[in-house]
């Protein structure tokens, strides 16, 4: 079945408040891809954002981030007035981190008072998501408590859970505990409230997971025994990639590795509980790095690069057996880009799962690259980028001139159309079933729209969709390039 669907995150939604967030805008864009013919709305983890305001490092891998809570809801509950809310920013384009930082949480508190706790709703919510909330919401007062600072500075009683010390604190810092209990409910309510309608009108969530954690998380600080730590809690080994020719130190994440044996040994229960959780909160997952399942690059703990690290081997297949057996068949994606061995290909086709093809990576005009559209299959996710990438519209002016003459003529190019346009439908008409584009290159946006540059920090994940341009003339482009492939909602509805 062929279909299509957009990328873009709920933090680059339009709104009043400085951040897209699960209110009004979110409702307008499901509506707006609805009528643009569209399947999916692929987004980027939802996790809590810690110090560079990457989706891809949270303080947990379940909770949901509070600055997508939207206001305006609030407002509608009671459980805020409008002159309470500060909201200082200066560009509508992008997202102001700093302020949400200090002017948010303020506000969420005034709507945390005049909150019923004894709500039965809000005490099912705690029961039903007591295997990883309550340590979330003490390590978030324990971190407020602490002045910010990571877990790793904590007192040593603290950093080894010594259940006096975690009873003292539970007692001392409770109403602080059930703020950030509130703040999870408040967002997970307004979440499933969005995908119910947005599954009413045919659009399905393709949800994002990153494969590690960050050191500085509830997970880690509550579960150390499935990490790769010694005694003291500190990582033996992190996470990132070998240098290669877009890098060459390579990429140091500084994640904490896994101790897959250890996972082994209780039947991988704390990634099916992960996997389980986000079947619920979405109806496809994108697992990012999928190759580290097999082959994981690990490099040893206070390298200054990624230079200095080995291959080993990663749970491989056991673990989706595992998760099939408990969980049955789950929609997932595998990011498969990177490093492609055969062991890698074959974990893929063990699996089932589609792989993701890039048509940036397509165009080499020395040799036939593997993201060629002719070599794709039906079990596969074509995308021209992804948040990771030059938006489209700045990729064609850096491409070297034979691979842009290549690409131009393969994909058909003709003046009267943009370049970005013209490998837009190619990505549509290829064979993969699903097709997937950034929103900003079906804007045509250049350096302006882009949303992450790897192995940086402090200017990424900021870009926002303005109000105007979700507007008619971009409903009618991206309906009749659907349509015209054959990826259009109606068409699949009728079988075709």
């Amino acid at each position: 079945m062929r279909r299509s669907g957009v990328l873009l995150h709920i933090s680059s939604l339009p709104s009043n408040y400085g951040i897209g967030t699960f209110g009004k805008a979110a409702y307008d864009f499901v509506d707006f891809l609805k009528e643009s013919e569209q399947t999916f709305w692929q987004i980027l983890p939802l996790g809590p954002t810690s110090y560079g305001d990457s989706p891809y490092q949270t303080f947990s891998a379940f909770a949901n981030n509070p600055y997508f809570i939207d206001l305006d809801l609030l407002i509608e509950q009671g459980l805020l007035d409008p002159h309470e809310i500060v909201a200082t920013f200066h560009s509508p384009r992008y997202v102001e981190y700093k302020e949400l930082y200090d002017e948010r949480f303020i506000v969420l508190k005034k709507a945390f008072h005049r909150f019923d706790t004894k709500n039965t709703k809000f005490q099912k919510f705690i029961k039903d998501n007591q295997n990883w909330l309550n340590d979330y919401a003490l390590f978030m007062a324990l971190k407020v408590h602490h002045g910010g600072e990571s877990w790793l500075t904590w007192e040593k009683e603290l950093r080894l859970r010594d259940e006096n010390a975690l009873t003292h604190y539970k007692n001392l810092l409770s109403e602080d505990v059930e703020f950030y209990q509130f703040l999870q409910y408040e967002a997970y309510q307004q979440w499933f409230n969005l995908k119910k309608y947005a599954n009413a009108k045919g659009i399905e969530f393709v949800g994002d997971m990153p494969i590690y954690v960050s050191y500085d998380s509830s997970d880690v600080w509550a579960n150390p025994k499935f990490f790769d730590l010694d005694q003291d809690r500190l990582p033996i080994h992190v996470a990132g990639v070998p240098p290669d020719n877009f890098s060459k130190d390579g990429q140091l994440w500084g994640n904490p590795l896994y101790d897959w044996k250890q996972l082994e040994k209780e039947d991988f229960n704390w990634w099916v509980e992960r996997i389980s959780q986000a079947v619920h909160a979405f109806d496809w997952i994108r697992i990012d790095h999928f190759i580290g399942f097999q082959n994981f690059y690990s490099i040893p703990y206070g390298h200054l690069t990624a230079a200095k690290g080995e291959w080993k081997k990663g749970p491989g297949i056991k673990l989706f057996e595992v998760i099939k057996e408990k969980l049955g068949c789950v929609n997932i994606i595998a990011e498969d880009l990177g490093v492609i061995t055969d062991d890698v290909r074959k974990l893929l086709k063990a699996t089932g799962f589609p792989g993701m093809k890039l048509l940036q990576f397509a165009f080499d005009s020395r040799e036939e690259s593997d993201y060629i559209p002719h070599l794709y299959t039906k079990n596969s996710i074509a995308y021209t980028g992804t948040h990771d990438n030059e938006t489209t519209q700045t990729w064609f002016t850096k491409l070297p001139k034979k691979d842009l003459e290549y690409c131009l003529n393969y994909i058909n190019h003709s003046g009267n159309q943009s370049p970005v346009d013209s490998l837009i439908k190619a990505t549509l008409a290829c064979i993969a079933d699903t097709a997937i584009i950034p929103m900003q290159d079906y804007l045509g946006l250049g350096d302006e729209g882009r949303m992450n540059i790897p192995s940086t920090t402090g200017n990424n994940w900021k870009w926002r969709m303005l109000p105007n341009e979700m507007n008619k003339d971009l409903l009618i482009k991206m309906k009749s390039f659907t349509l015209l492939y054959g990826r259009g909602q109606s068409k699949h509805k009728k079988g075709s």
